[in-house]
């Protein structure tokens, strides 16, 4: 890779660094794996730069990502085993009282845990959407499906998380 050629390769991923290797971590479930795998993700990349033809270089690198994290899941077999590092996730607010913090760390956990229970599928459509952004035709190409599929699944997806995190109901006595 020449000079010019690595200085459009920089420009076209290393702003989206951070995205790949949130996608990374929330389908390995390892903070370790995640930065395995996006390193993976970036030879890779700088491999076969040469095939992309410009335009979204986040929905392409999102792309070789999540290949790069379903081969070394295939390789593996770590679904159930991996864990996610809350530290991670932990984005605390010292404004708050001690009071709302632990709320609000109970919540981000709870909702971590419901999101991590969901089938790769939605889950790694739910991180695309809610957590990075991504559009309905962004996620399409990055997972490689239909965007009729992006929109099922996401609909599926928020319906098992609102099912999961709605209130139980109190037992009236």
């Amino acid at each position: 890779m020449d000079l010019d050629e690595r200085r459009r390769f920089e420009r076209a991923t290393l702003p989206h660094l951070d995205a790949a290797y949130n996608l990374a971590r929330w389908l390995t479930r390892d903070e370790h794996a995640a930065e395995d795998v996006v390193q993976e993700a970036f030879l890779r990349a700088a491999r076969f730069f040469a095939s992309f033809r410009g335009g979204d270089g986040r929905a392409w690198l999102l792309a070789v990502v999540r290949r790069a994290a379903y081969d070394w899941l295939q390789k593996r077999r770590a679904w159930a085993a991996a864990s996610l590092n809350e530290a991670a996730h932990d984005h605390g607010d010292e404004a708050l009282n001690p009071e709302r913090l632990v709320i609000r760390r109970a919540d981000s956990e709870l909702l971590r845990r419901v999101i991590e229970e969901l089938v790769p599928e939605f889950r790694e459509v739910i991180v695309l959407r809610e957590l990075e952004g991504l559009s309905y035709q962004e996620i399409a190409t990055v997972t490689g499906t239909p965007v009729g599929t992006v929109m099922s699944r996401l609909s599926r997806a928020r319906k098992q998380l609102q099912v999961r995190l709605a209130p139980c109901p109190k037992a009236e006595g």
